[in-house]
């Protein structure tokens, strides 16, 4: 019996393929991802969704805006989001939440399946791709599983919860020749791939040094401090928690704020491998040479078990820091501009946001340099629309022509290393030396264990 994806090989992709080529050929020339519209699909990709909180209904309804989706499938520990029903949410996550809680609601076409174990929704024949949207340690098992289930998997960002985890999740992939997409958006960004083009012109000179912050001030209270607690009424405990030691429920662990929980995610998760990813890829670097990290709990008194205040620099073998800060116990601007910053010999340029293009700011001559040689000050309009629906509309284009997403898992699991890297050199408060080829710290063997951890039974590691 022929499998979703291969109809669509034989049946859809001999009839597309002239025009995909011609279509592909005219966007490649000036430097754009092919996105299509989807108006044109004669095939719908049918979807299940594992994790429909905060960030899965925001990919949920980015799905259901493409023409060429069917969603046919909900999983999710928690009843409410599982039901859709924000009444039935409990109260003192609605007052301390508040936004972050979804709307729901949504009207499907059809009846969807539910399901609370997502290893139900992998057993469903209809479902020919995955969106995993879940907290971070469950990344892995769910996206290795989907594989070996034969699905597709569009996976959020961090890619896993360790390194090691994400090296099986890449190897998975390939062993069961799945498409595969992190949740990276940048990665189907115009702009950036504008932008990759400026600086591998030469347009800012040699870039030494690219920065990204992430502020938030969370003073005085963070994300608060709460006593053990009966889990809220419709939320599987036991099953959120999964792979990761048993311990009692929290109020300030889920359902959102598990992102201040270290076994759980991190801010460097969450924050930072977005803007690593954006500068690695705008550098054409694959791995950092050496890792520091310092910061701590300096400002907040609250539940936390990752620093508020954070400062970690990557060293590239090519002569090139990268520094990413997190504080969370001030708000003011970091930046001149924009988002990151990439510091040129000539200028400084600076990435803007979805609705914002780009500025380059020229170099002012420095100490004993009369005159110098610059970058024109110039401003760069806006290229993209909403990112994260262009991201998932790769996805299902690639779904359907089996061709690799803009962020595949081994770019998003290169990525997601300087995350981790970052969070081991502040737990072991050394200076990382990192071979990227066999994925091992040089210089402390203590820190290799944090390369991996074991889970609770029954969940195993591929």
């Amino acid at each position: 019996m022929r499998t979703r994806s291969q109809r669509f090989n034989r049946r859809s992709f001999l009839k597309r393929s002239a025009a995909a080529a011609a279509t592909t050929l005219s966007l490649e020339a000036i430097g754009t991802p092919a996105i299509q519209t989807g108006t044109r699909m004669a095939d719908a990709v049918r979807v299940g969704f594992i994790g429909v909180g905060n960030r899965g209904t925001q990919l949920l309804q980015g799905f259901m805006a493409q023409k060429d989706c069917r969603v046919v499938a909900l999983c999710d520990v928690y009843e409410p989001y599982l039901s859709r029903d924000r009444a039935q949410v409990d109260p003192e996550l609605l007052a301390t939440l508040g936004g972050l809680v979804p709307r729901m609601g949504e009207k499907f076409e059809a009846p969807v399946a539910r399901h609370k174990d997502f290893r139900r929704l992998l057993e469903q024949k209809d479902v020919d791709a995955v969106v995993i949207s879940t907290p971070d340690h469950w990344h892995a098992i769910q996206t290795i599983m989907a594989f070996e289930a034969g699905k597709d998997v569009y996976v959020e960002k961090p890619l896993a919860i360790t390194i090691s985890e994400g090296r099986r999740m890449v190897e998975a992939g390939r062993r069961h020749r799945r498409v595969a997409q992190v949740g990276l958006h940048r990665r189907s960004s115009n702009l950036y791939r504008h932008i990759h083009k400026l600086i591998q012109q030469g347009r800012i000179g040699k870039v030494s040094v690219a920065r990204a912050y992430r502020t938030s001030n969370m003073f005085p209270n963070g994300i608060g401090r709460y006593p053990d607690a009966p889990p809220p009424k419709g939320l599987d405990w036991d099953a959120w928690l999964g792979p990761r030691a048993m311990r009692p429920y929290r109020y300030s662990i889920a359902p959102y704020k598990f992102r201040w929980w270290a076994d759980y995610s991190s801010q460097m998760g969450n924050w930072g491998v977005h803007y690593c990813d954006a500068i690695r890829w705008m550098l054409d670097e694959e791995a950092p040479v050496s890792v520091t990290a310092q910061g701590g709990r300096y400002v907040t008194g609250d539940d936390r078990t990752i620093p508020d205040t954070l400062e970690v620099t990557f060293e590239f073998a090519s002569g090139r820091l990268l520094v990413f800060a997190q504080y969370e116990g001030c708000g003011s601007r970091a930046l001149a501009s924009g988002e990151i910053e990439f510091c040129g010999t000539l200028g400084n340029l600076y990435p803007g946001t979805e609705a914002h293009g780009c500025r380059i700011i020229p170099s002012r001559p420095g100490q004993f340099q009369k005159e110098a040689a610059t970058a024109s000050d110039e401003e760069i309009a806006p290229m993209d629309g909403e990112l994260t629906h262009q991201h998932i509309r790769n996805f299902l284009d690639c779904v359907k022509s089996r061709e690799k997403c803009n962020c595949d898992l081994e770019t998003g699991h290169r990525s997601t290393t300087f995350a981790h890297l970052a969070n081991i050199a502040l737990a072991t408060r050394s200076r990382l030396e990192w071979d990227a080829s066999k994925e091992r710290i040089l210089n402390n063997r203590e820190a290799n264990r944090l390369l991996d951890y074991e889970y609770r039974a029954p969940w195993k590691s591929a």
